[in-house]
């Protein structure tokens, strides 16, 4: 069986996983102040590129 010949230092390990990490997900901010995700009809106004899209209620 493979066994490392020596220990893999924390610089090493951390340049291995410099990958593994959680995107931080973009914020753009809606015309009523609201972060909301790009390309995504605002949660609560409801509007996407100044226009309004979805009714207030429904929102």
């Amino acid at each position: 069986m493979a066994v490392p010949k020596k220990r893999t230092s924390p610089s090493r390990k951390g340049m291995r996983r410099s990958h593994d990490h959680v995107a931080v997900p973009n914020v753009v901010y809606c015309e009523c102040g609201e972060p909301t995700l790009p390309h995504r009809v605002c949660a609560v106004c409801g509007s996407y590129k100044g226009r309004q899209v979805v009714s207030s209620e429904e929102a």
